[in-house]
């Protein structure tokens, strides 16, 4: 693990304890925390995105407004519901986001989480899916939105307007932005698909496959699949891996009023349809922390550590999670801080077989 940011649900309403009563308050507690957590170093600020429900639903928004008030920390998702975007319209956005936050971002994109709505993005006018998660849908527009971002021309171009038989690509363009795109993972042969991408590989805390072994144990896995099929697809670059988990550092009493006993095991449930495996919940002392962090293997290989917090607690609340986490835990893990530069992943080396050269492969599951 060499950085660490926080990973936000976004939740708001008017429950009993909630800070954050209205969309309003998640908007601008979650800028201010990013703002407090560029100060002391925490490397990223990370949205969930969900439609239909009392969460963040349009992140671009927030994440502009991010950089525009930080220096150095990422900002970014995990992960945007490609089922619900129009992949020319995300891909301007996002270059916009890139150039306007000095290459500062870390998108995850995925085929979409398990949802409160039926086929939601039938309502947004993404129809014909065929799959009953709409995961052919979410596969094609993928594949649009890197073709987009890599520079592709994408449109004729009128004759009367430009060069006959060209063909128009979308603008801006920002280089380099396809090395900053994350797919988010829940299988391990999604993450090999992600690998032969040559894309950065966002790994949760719910996996949607289990093989009888400890969760951390079944993402390393899926995690050194990633890199082997990202070297075996004639990559040649250092892919970013993040993971994320729920960690509280318990030294006041706070803590201890809120996450005593919190501290859990792995979980087998079905979820979307799948037999799935979630991760367990770290709450204890630092140096029993240090300890248990350092037997996660998924952890220690990961480049990042996405720490899921507790919005609905509020900004002084949080920032004092990640402040812990940041004093008494992190620097015995390898953190270094956002002052230390971007955060580089694990440099991969590629593996050809004689005569082989590297595939172009865009499919995705």
């Amino acid at each position: 693990m060499k950085a660490f940011g926080f990973l936000s649900f976004g939740h708001y309403g008017p429950v009993p304890g909630s800070q954050t009563r209205d969309a309003k308050d998640a908007l601008k507690q979650a800028l201010d925390l990013a703002v407090a957590a560029d100060e002391i170093g925490v490397n990223g600020a990370y949205v969930r995105v969900h439609h239909f429900e009392r969460q963040q639903s349009a992140p671009i928004p927030l994440l502009a407004a991010i950089a525009a008030r930080t220096k150095r920390i990422e900002v970014g998702t995990g992960v945007i519901d490609m089922r619900y975007e129009n992949p020319l319209g995300l891909a301007e956005e996002l270059a916009s986001l890139d150039l306007l936050a000095d290459q500062r971002i870390a998108i995850g994109i995925s085929r979409g989480s398990p949802e409160t709505a039926q086929r939601g993005y039938e309502a947004f006018g993404y129809t014909g899916s065929t799959d009953p998660r709409g995961a052919d849908i979410a596969r094609s527009k993928f594949e649009t939105f890197l073709a987009a971002i890599d520079g592709a021309g994408m449109v004729a171009a009128d004759p009367q307007r430009a060069r006959p038989g060209s063909r128009l690509r979308i603008e801006p363009q920002s280089p380099g932005l396809r090395g900053r795109i994350w797919w988010g993972s829940g299988t391990r042969e999604t993450a090999e698909n992600t690998g032969r991408l040559g894309l950065n590989l966002m790994s949760s805390t719910l996996l949607t496959e289990t093989n009888g072994g400890a969760f951390a144990d079944l993402q390393r896995e899926q995690i050194d699949r990633f890199r082997q099929a990202y070297a075996a697809a004639g990559h040649t670059g250092a892919p970013r891996v993040s993971v994320s988990r729920s960690i509280f550092p318990i030294v006041d009493e706070r803590d201890a009023a809120y996450f005593s006993g919190a501290d859990d095991g792995d979980q087998i449930g079905v979820i979307d349809g799948f037999r799935s495996t979630f991760g367990k919940t770290y709450a204890a002392a630092p140096d029993v922390l240090i300890e248990q962090l350092r037997a996660d293997a998924a952890v220690q290989a990961a480049d990042t550590l996405m720490l899921t917090i507790p919005n609905q607690l509020g900004v002084d609340y949080n920032l004092h999670v990640l402040s812990s986490f940041a004093e008494h835990v992190a620097p015995a893990l390898g953190w270094q801080p956002n002052t230390a530069g971007p955060v580089q992943g694990e440099p991969v080396v590629a593996a050809h077989a004689p005569g082989e050269t590297a595939g172009n492969e865009t499919a995705i599951t």
